[in-house]
């Protein structure tokens, strides 16, 4: 008998379930060819997905089967050079084990094709913020849907088969224990009248009536009923959710010129991209400076062509108002990324330094610096040393091209191994 299965109606994802159970069971080779590919790809590719290679030698798998046994001489059919009894010549070589031969036959390794949702879940899989902690709980509190055993009513769907069945046989046995009981003794009482020969007497008929009648009332239990009915009960449970807000500063004085805007830019990007989609739950703050900060919303920061001179200590002095004014320290988990090129105005690194160490470090989780396309470290870079050999929660790092963008940003959010 065959079995036709008509899909032309189903879409183009249907094999879902198949490709999430290739991708978590190889994760392990996905996740280091993502790495791998991550030196040849650039930031303004975000949008794509990516080709990945999975070694053949991965994709073996063991299995079981039956041996041949003993010994045995085969000639596969389409033969036209062997016959029974040839032994075939060892092939040719070097010995020294530089390459195959030209018969020699290999596996092409498995390619897979990620999307862009893919590719960034593994890109960002062991990043996160440094130092998270618990905090109060948000004005508006997350809640899941949990399990709290049963109840007699409820939704249809919500309906629990095996939990409804086991009622329904302890209602069965509770209600057919005394007829059954009764029926057993009807039972006997009629077998030992069959025995002395008084099958015919009235007592004798008057013991099958009340056996029928007995048999009636048990086949009269119903087998399922309402009552038995029992539907899973979820209620919503609040969960902790922490509060966290990401300090976003960038430079964008005269001495950044556009190919190093365009790296902090594209760090930028990279960094919000990770913390909207790991981060339900944050608030990002966006503050450029010249010779004066401001805070500006999302397209202003990636797109604006403002430029001046350079007061880093600006940016710092809004940072800190801005905390004081709406991120209170006890219920926020707070977070800075600097970028800047490192030129700064005279005697302003200095006061930077101060700022960072005394007014605004002890009261962040983790603050990081990037200095962009320097080609030998600034006044800004040589006080930052400073800071973070006074304080742990502070980081920095260099980049010099576009392609360290991807390792640098990896460094300084990797998670940490905990002790």
């Amino acid at each position: 008998m065959s079995q036709l299965v008509d899909r032309r109606l189903s879409g183009k994802n249907r094999s879902a379930v198949n490709r999430q159970r290739f991708l978590h069971r190889y994760k392990a080779q996905i996740r280091k060819a993502v790495t791998d590919s991550v030196s040849s790809r650039r930031v303004s590719d975000l949008e794509r997905g990516e080709k990945i290679s999975i070694p053949a030698k991965d994709m073996s798998e063991p299995i079981f089967h039956h041996g041949p046994g003993g010994q045995r001489n085969i000639v596969h059919p389409g033969n036209r050079e062997f016959v029974r009894g040839d032994k075939a010549d060892r092939p040719d070589g070097d010995g020294g084990g530089s390459g195959a031969s030209q018969d020699a036959q290999s596996m092409d390794d498995f390619v897979i094709e990620l999307t862009r949702e893919e590719f960034m879940d593994y890109f960002f899989q062991d990043l996160a913020l440094p130092d998270m902690v618990k905090k109060q709980l948000a004005k508006a509190p997350e809640v899941k849907r949990v399990h709290t055993g049963f109840v007699s009513q409820g939704n249809p769907s919500n309906l629990h088969v095996v939990r409804s069945m086991k009622q329904a046989i302890g209602r069965r046995l509770a209600m057919s224990s005394s007829p059954r009981e009764a029926l057993r003794e009807a039972e006997a009482a009629l077998a030992e009248l069959t025995q002395q020969g008084r099958d015919a007497s009235d007592e004798a008929c008057v013991l099958r009536e009340e056996i029928m009648h007995l048999k009636a009332r048990i086949a009269a239990v119903p087998f399922i009923d309402t009552w038995d009915l029992r539907y899973a009960n979820r209620v919503d449970k609040p969960i902790p959710s922490s509060q966290a807000a990401m300090f976003c500063l960038m430079d964008v004085s005269g001495s950044m010129d556009e190919d190093r805007k365009s790296i902090a830019k594209r760090f930028f990007m990279l960094l919000y991209l990770f913390l909207t989609k790991n981060y339900e739950r944050i608030d990002v703050v966006f503050i450029r400076h010249h010779t004066t900060a401001k805070e500006v919303d999302e397209e202003d920061f990636f797109a604006s062509r403002e430029s001046g001179g350079t007061v880093v200590s600006s940016a710092l002095l809004l940072m800190r108002d801005i905390i004081n004014e709406r991120y209170p320290t006890d219920s926020w988990n707070i977070y800075a990324a600097q970028a800047s090129d490192g030129d700064n105005w005279e005697n302003d690194s200095s006061r930077c330094r101060e700022l960072l160490i005394r007014d605004i470090l002890p009261h962040m989780q983790y603050f990081a610096y990037v200095e962009i396309e320097a080609e030998q470290p600034q006044s800004l870079w040589r006080e930052y040393i400073q800071v973070k050999m006074a304080s742990r929660h502070f980081a920095m790092q260099r980049i010099l091209t576009l392609e360290d963008i991807y390792p640098v940003f990896r460094d300084l959010f990797k998670k940490k191994e905990l002790a």
